[in-house]
């Protein structure tokens, strides 16, 4: 062999590593999703769009360099405890999770896989973090709205029906901000002229049954907290409403958008393309302990005249001009 076919071989041979390399497919980072509403509701699809949105605009490209594992609780306690349990043996780098209840069952499966969450109403009151701005656990993520909004509610209700006398609270009493959302609205109470009733209930079963019996007395309205049970059996609440003809204000717009009266709240489907970005950040080496809980800047009014002309109700002008939204 001559000193140039040496010298040949030997340097193919040190490029061979690098060629190697070049060719090895980008790393594929692992994704858990705990949504809480049935993976065929159109809701729950256009929060999965803007989440997966938010994502390619930061570069992540699903089957290229990340998976998701996409799990759909139903708003069934069960099911959420369940799939948790599930999404953590998959050992995902980080948790979408929608939802107190989902982030209740997940901080009990761990307390060390990064957890952003979305659509959760008092965060430090149900012990996911020490304080919105240093969350300082394995969670943190985006808040449905503060308290102060619950007694907005109440007074658009009102409103938009000036008769109204009575108004039940439908929650869900294992949260532990169904508490701080019923105070709000009590508080609220007197000055409006309404008497407030809460509705403790925790399935199907409970929500017909309260809302029937409430309906069986006059000039009265549903104030709809928000919970995963809600947005779960938000079909039925619409539906109790209009057979009982009863104006009701629910704290999200996608049940208004489904025939409910009116909404006052913040973009739900907007969070999960900013939780993108928090997932983002935490698959790039940042810590969910150094990145504050983020509260909403804007809410929306939403209002449905459709379903106002259908309880006989004629919306004020002046609160048509403070509407976002009006679905006709």
């Amino acid at each position: 062999m001559t000193r140039r076919d040496f010298i040949t071989l030997v340097g193919g041979a040190a490029a061979w590593p690098l060629a190697a390399r070049a060719q090895q497919p980008e790393r594929v980072r692992r994704i858990g999703a705990l949504m809480n509403l049935a993976s065929d509701d159109a809701e729950g699809q256009a929060r999965l769009a803007a989440f997966h949105q938010g994502l390619q605009q930061l570069g992540w490209t699903v089957g290229r360099n990340v998976q998701i594992d996409y799990r759909w609780g139903a708003g069934d306690a069960d099911r959420i405890r369940k799939f948790a349990a599930e999404l953590i043996v998959l050992a995902p780098d980080v948790i979408l999770s929608a939802g107190s209840p989902s982030v209740a069952a997940l901080q009990q499966a761990t307390r060390t896989v990064p957890i952003v969450f979305v659509t959760v109403v008092d965060p430090v009151s149900s012990g996911f973090v020490d304080t919105l701005a240093r969350p300082g656990g394995n969670i943190t993520g985006f808040a449905l709205y503060e308290y102060s909004i619950s007694g907005k509610w109440l007074q658009l209700l009102k409103e938009i029906a000036p008769s109204l006398t009575r108004a039940a609270v439908i929650r869900d009493p294992a949260l532990a901000s169904g508490g701080g959302q019923l105070g709000v609205i009590q508080a609220v109470a007197p000055s409006v002229g309404v008497e407030v009733s809460p509705l403790n209930v925790r399935d199907a079963g409970e929500i017909e049954r309260a809302i029937t019996a409430f309906a069986h007395s006059p000039n009265g309205g549903l104030v709809v907290t928000a919970s995963t049970l809600a947005g779960a059996h938000r079909g039925l609440i619409i539906a109790l409403a209009a057979r009982h003809k009863l104006p009701a204000v629910y704290a999200v717009r996608y049940p208004v958008a489904d025939g409910g009266l009116m909404s006052y709240g913040t973009d739900t489907v907007d969070q999960y393309r900013r939780a993108a970005d928090y997932v983002d950040r935490i698959l790039k080496g940042e810590k969910p302990a150094d990145l504050p809980v983020q509260t909403p800047t804007k809410y929306q009014l939403v209002i449905n005249l459709r379903t106002a002309k259908a309880l006989g109700l004629t919306v004020p002008p002046t609160l048509l001009a403070r509407a976002d939204e009006v679905i006709e």
